[in-house]
């Protein structure tokens, strides 16, 4: 059995399989969500491209998945330097869309650097937080590396910040404190930050938010606090807040089935009729057109599949064999614990509404291939978490010449 085979049969099939079913469920959320819009013609085939982008994230999974990540050591830095890169070269020349300066249009390729950035950005902190301090002895202070990760967070934070995205940015948020907290930071210099982030708070709501990213805040509290607001103008502040919500809750148990299969043949869902956004709903607004047809078990199900993805990360955490491994994890667990509270809590009335995607879920071709990408690498930690003892032994293992004469 070859060593590339031998690797390949010790994937951590669990996760492989719980990816590649929100895969395919994603295709058919996205296919309901676009199937039957006769405006824009270039909408309706997203599902066959979610298609093509997934197949190509596939081979970036097993690229990611075989190839030792350690070897991600020596290429932490580039790639983080070239996803900051990104992220400046679209204050320049990116494409505006729905209030964002956030996409690079080169070519045919379009794609979104934040996403790109958060990736390279995981993987950066774990190389700050778990192998910098291997490098020269001024690194061992836990102040000194407390700072340069704060650099590496908070520079592509305020970039992100600064195109508009305050989804993308908020990410950045769980994905660092956790990565800190894994990574031997003091409790006194966590709990010091946590206190700076509460005293930096109400001056970044005046002066580093946007009118309408300030609006939707003050429509989820109204909204907390039972305020009328305007709700059937299609340019009201709560009309997507409202209508969402109405169409996740008009499900029911059982949900009016895929494509509404499930309603009376002169009747069509809360979708179809267009109280979801629909220039979002393939997107920002996926959960609200699966939690509509497919019900409360559905949503059940989607949910725990989440849960037990991110479960199986930390799993995959435990049995790490060094620190860098551990922290890559940790970051990937968080990245999807992030994005799976925001989008499904902005839908719910739990958060604020944000633009970001759900994993597997939302069309996006950039953030699909990047996410398989990271999963990758939490296969690769699960492969290779055993090499390390087997290092460690073979040197303590004593040389037979040197007992016997």
């Amino acid at each position: 059995m070859t060593p590339l085979f031998r690797k390949f049969l010790g994937l951590n099939w669990l996760l492989f399989l719980t990816m590649i079913g929100l895969i395919i469920v994603g295709v058919f959320c996205i296919y309901s969500a676009v199937h039957f819009r006769t405006d824009a013609p270039g909408i309706v085939d997203m599902w066959s491209k979610q298609i093509r982008m997934a197949l190509l994230g596939l081979v970036v999974f097993f690229g990611a998945a075989l190839i030792d990540y350690r070897w991600m050591r020596w290429g932490a830095l580039p790639m983080f330097m070239v996803g900051l890169g990104g992220l400046v070269l679209v204050l320049f020349i990116g494409k505006e869309v729905y209030g964002t300066k956030g996409w690079l249009v080169l070519g045919p390729l379009t794609f979104q650097p934040s996403q790109t950035a958060i990736g390279a950005g995981i993987v950066m902190l774990g190389f700050v937080l778990g192998e910098l301090h291997k490098l020269h002895p001024f690194f061992r202070y836990h102040f000194v590396r407390l700072v340069v990760a704060g650099v590496c967070t908070g520079v592509p934070l305020l970039l992100v910040l600064k195109q508009g995205d305050l989804g993308s940015a908020l990410v950045w948020v769980p994905v660092s404190a956790s990565m800190f907290l894994v990574g031997s930071i003091p409790y006194r210099y966590l709990i010091a930050i946590g206190l700076i982030g509460l005293a930096v708070l109400p001056p970044a709501y005046f002066f580093a938010l946007k009118p309408y990213q300030q609006e939707r805040i003050k429509v989820q509290w109204a909204l907390l606090k039972g305020e009328e607001l305007d709700q059937k103008s299609l340019q009201g502040p709560a009309y997507a807040s409202v209508n969402v919500v109405r169409a996740i809750g008009s499900a029911g148990w059982t949900g009016k089935g895929f494509q509404g299969k499930n309603l009376a043949d002169d009747q069509k869902t809360m979708h179809q009729l267009g109280f979801i956004p629909r220039q979002t709903a393939h997107n920002d607004f996926i959960y609200a057109v699966y939690a509509e047809e497919q019900g409360f078990r559905g949503s059940l199900l989607m949910v725990g599949a989440f849960a037990f993805l991110v479960f199986q990360c930390v799993f995959v955490a435990f049995c790490a064999r060094d620190q860098m491994g551990r922290l890559i994890v940790v970051g990937v667990a968080a990245l999807f614990f992030a994005h799976v509270f925001q989008n499904i809590g902005m839908q719910v009335h739990l958060l604020p509404i944000t633009g970001i995607p759900l994993p597997f879920i939302s069309y996006g071709g950039t953030f699909v291939v990047m996410i398989m990408a990271l999963l990758g690498m939490v296969q690769s930690v699960w492969i290779h978490r055993n090499d390390a003892l087997q290092e460690d032994s073979s040197r303590q293992e004593p040389d037979s010449k040197t007992m016997w004469p």
